[in-house]
């Protein structure tokens, strides 16, 4: 017996759209259904002409249709949607950008969107990464914490808002831009993890020579005009030092969590108590500290301290907060940092990737609002 439409529909309806996380059926993709004896036929209207993941589109609803009982052969034929359609999609995902226009404080300045993750009722955390000065790893730790958060089953995004030194797209390893429906960027997903960055919108060699309001205004966009499908992490790698953005931050996520990233020399830690001072002044609640390039493990077992030792454990100290992790200098975290294969996802048994999942539980349990942190809770 041939199946029928309605079959054909019921089959399709738990089948998402990769990128938005909803049902081809609710998004109204499935524009027509035909069925020719044990062959189905079907017309699926992409997002966007240039869909970035149209492969798995087609391998979910193949794999759907064939499941079926009755059916031997399945017939894809793409389309694509119209600017109403996409224009219905947008509103229906990301709200009406008129309904709440205005200049108010807190406002997305192009659409006039509340910054959600301000709400009080976000369920989102906001984990902001930050640093005294650059070269002690910031964003390679906040590239796989993110990974190592992602794998423990929630949904994690990553805003680079090193504008200057955009480098998480190259780290993650994300080979396509995001996707653009009706004015709402659709970020690009890797390993689990979701991101925005400059790097999207500026070439490597291509210098980003703005003043405070530009920047201001281009932070803004990255959470306000980005379907970030409400996250229960926003990891945010911040600019080194306590500049602009970090300051604009804070008034865009006052519920911000921030986790200060040294190496062992004490005279990084000197620099990094700079920016967690910043943060306490502007009322964000400084959680932890993450100590990097902590040891090297020789071939014969032995650790070398080859930047000295006790930086992270001291800083954390003066800040009455727990030092979560010592992540060791291992080459193949540089590597896979410049490569595009971040160590928590290609090597997850490593002693580096190990360091990562236990700071992402220690940030997801003990660290958690509800819970009370110690300040001697310290993960290695």
């Amino acid at each position: 017996m041939a199946v029928t439409e309605t079959q054909i529909i019921e089959a399709l309806r738990p089948v998402e759209d990769p990128e938005l996380r909803r049902s081809v059926v609710d998004l109204d993709m499935v524009r027509s259904v035909g069925v020719e004896g044990s062959r189905v036929v079907v017309e699926i209207a992409l997002t966007t002409e240039r869909h970035p993941l149209r492969h798995v589109i087609d391998e979910r609803v193949t794999g759907a249709l064939e499941a079926l009982d009755g059916v031997d052969h399945v017939s894809i034929d793409f389309a694509v949607m119209s600017d109403e359609d996409r224009a219905r999609i947008r509103q229906s995902l990301h709200g009406n950008p008129a309904a709440s226009a205005g200049s108010q404080q807190g406002h997305g300045h192009a659409e006039g969107r509340r910054v959600p993750f301000a709400d009080a009722g976000s369920r989102t955390r906001a984990l902001m990464i930050a640093s005294g000065k650059g070269g002690v790893g910031k964003s390679s730790v906040t590239a796989n914490l993110s990974i190592a958060l992602a794998n423990r089953g929630h949904k994690v995004a990553v805003v680079d808002a090193d504008v200057w030194g955009f480098s998480i797209p190259r780290m993650l390893g994300v080979d396509h831009p995001p996707t653009v429906i009706d004015s709402m960027l659709v970020p690009p997903e890797v390993h689990g993890v979701r991101c925005i960055s400059m790097g999207f919108f500026a070439e490597e060699d291509q210098p980003v020579i703005w003043r405070g309001p530009m920047l201001h205004k281009a932070l803004e966009q990255f959470l306000t005009d980005v379907f970030w499908d409400e996250p229960d992490f926003l990891v945010v790698d911040l600019p080194p030092g306590t500049g602009d953005i970090s300051l604009s931050l804070a008034q865009f996520l006052p519920r911000g969590e921030v986790y200060v990233v040294t190496t062992p020399q004490p005279a990084a830690q000197r620099v990094a108590q700079r920016a967690a001072f910043m943060s306490q002044r502007v009322q964000l609640d400084v959680k932890g500290v993450i100590e990097n390039m902590s040891w090297f493990t020789g071939d014969d077992g032995t650790r070398y301290e080859l930047f000295g030792a006790g930086g992270g454990a001291e800083l954390a100290t003066r800040l009455g907060v727990p030092l979560i992790g010592q992540v060791p200098l291992v080459p193949e975290l540089r590597e896979g940092s410049d490569a595009g294969r971040p160590i928590v996802a290609v090597d997850p048994d490593s002693e580096a990737a190990q360091v990562f999942a236990a700071m992402a539980e220690t940030i997801d349990v003990s660290l958690a609002p509800t819970r009370r942190h110690h300040p001697e809770l310290k993960i290695i």
